[in-house]
């Protein structure tokens, strides 16, 4: 399985994979960090297009077409905010993990992309995400061979270095 993930560092928006997964916030209409520049890069159609799907509970996922990204789809995700961990919390990450995955599967999606999603504004702590991103990602893995290739996209060295650890101990 472990040949079937990588962690790298870089701009998730240059990736050439069929979708890449956008860390939104509730309205799915951008803001800063991974999702403002998703947003930026894709264009103006993918404003237009989330502004129709009516925003996005925490958790869950939808899918977009990917217009001005080399990916052909954004499967848009909110996050937790971190609130001291006890307000579910992980599980909420948990369930960001599970629902872009069986969002990827549905539409045969064989290559995605991840932010870290809720490290950065949403101050979820990355090491713990990191965990739960991994555990989620090879229990999808496990039971499904369509995804061919799931790449984790750090943006910053800091980050890159706890996902990469993280990996190498599972």
């Amino acid at each position: 399985m472990r040949s079937r993930v990588e962690v790298v560092q870089g701009d998730i928006t240059q990736l050439k994979v069929e979708a890449i997964v956008n860390a939104a916030n509730e309205s799915l209409l951008g803001g800063g960090g991974v999702d403002g520049a998703i947003h930026r890069a894709a264009g103006p159609k993918l404003m237009e297009k989330c502004r129709a799907l009516g925003g996005c509970p925490t958790g869950q996922a939808k899918i977009t077409k990917g217009y001005g990204l080399p990916a052909q789809w954004v499967i848009h995700t909110v996050g937790p905010i971190w609130r001291g961990g006890q307000y579910h919390e992980s599980e909420q990450l948990a369930s960001c993990y599970q629902n872009c995955l069986e969002l990827a599967a549905q539409n045969q999606i064989k290559t995605i992309a991840f932010p870290a999603i809720s490290t950065g504004a949403y101050g979820f702590p990355v090491q713990r995400a990191a965990e739960i991103a991994f555990f989620e990602i090879q229990t999808f893995l496990s039971k499904n061979g369509l995804i061919e290739k799931v790449i984790k996209v750090c943006f910053d060295a800091a980050t890159f270095k706890v996902y990469r650890k993280a990996f190498q101990l599972k």
